[in-house]
């Protein structure tokens, strides 16, 4: 194969499936996954399944991959889920685990799995799906928030040790996302009846915002963008991300408030009984 070859997580659906539509357009030999597989349909990519919680599906996804095309030139990091609009006491320590095993631990066990191979051909680029929310808070979103942070602690530190190797790591921070992604959240299993007001009132403010969030295809441009790049910046904010970012570090107390109040969060709390 004379084409680059990328490996596209969580590519069934949303910004995975754009995003190796995209590269594919783009002229790369796209390899996608997912954790059903191959379903119906044509698309410009092959599916294989893979499920990022478990070693041995990793492994071997990654070993089809080499077996066949030889190398793997680009990485992206995209299968993730998140929870419904919860206090972070409704959120069990369970499916805390749960979350971080497939939002940051499924990054970490499909980072290591491809580097050796990039080591190797002295040459690679990881693009790792961050969000907005692992630069800024997100009320009753906690445990989603930091499985994101850490995904942005992490990609920065592993691009300093693999940089001299020629790999690249970088993360690509959108905001609010037009996808299915809202329709597969994990629901909270301790729910708690002090929260049901914030919970039904921020559910529909969210909503709202996903109305007129950015579409995936939109997301899809930048990690081609970050693929293709010759000198990669770290991170690549996708929509007004680059404009809340800036905000932050010259206004942090507007910012601050600037959450509260889109989120309506001052209203007085339902004492509980």
């Amino acid at each position: 194969m004379n084409s680059k070859i990328a490996l596209v997580t969580g590519a069934s659906s949303g910004i995975g499936l754009a995003s190796a539509e995209r590269l594919a357009k783009d002229g790369f030999t796209v390899f996608g996954t997912s954790r059903r597989g191959a379903s119906a349909g044509q698309r410009a990519f092959e599916l294989l399944a893979l499920d990022v919680t478990n070693d041995a599906s990793t492994d071997a996804a990654v070993g089809e991959v080499m077996r066949r095309a030889g190398r793997i030139d680009v990485l992206v990091n995209n299968a993730g889920f998140g929870v419904g609009i919860a206090g972070d006491e409704e959120t069990s320590i369970a499916q805390t685990k749960a979350i971080f095993d497939t939002n940051f631990f499924g990054t970490v066990r499909m980072t290591r799995a491809v580097v050796p191979h990039m080591r190797r051909q002295g040459a690679g680029r990881i693009i790792n799906m961050g969000s907005g929310l692992g630069l800024f808070p997100m009320p009753y979103m906690a445990i989603y928030s930091a499985s994101k942070h850490a995904l942005e602690g992490y990609s920065e530190s592993l691009d300093h040790e693999l940089r001299t190797r020629g790999i690249r790591v970088v993360v690509i921070e959108p905001g609010v996302t037009r996808t299915g992604f809202d329709a597969n959240v994990l629901e909270p299993d301790s729910k708690l009846d002090e929260y049901r007001d914030v919970r039904a009132a921020l559910s529909k403010r969210y909503q709202d915002l996903l109305a007129a969030g950015d579409t995936p295809e939109a997301v899809a441009e930048v990690v081609l963008q970050a693929a293709k790049a010759a000198r990669p910046k770290l991170r690549y904010p996708v929509g007004s991300v680059a404009t809340v970012r800036l905000l932050r570090r010259l206004a942090p107390g507007l910012v601050d408030r600037g959450i509260r109040k889109q989120l309506r969060l001052d209203q007085p709390a339902r004492k509980s009984s």
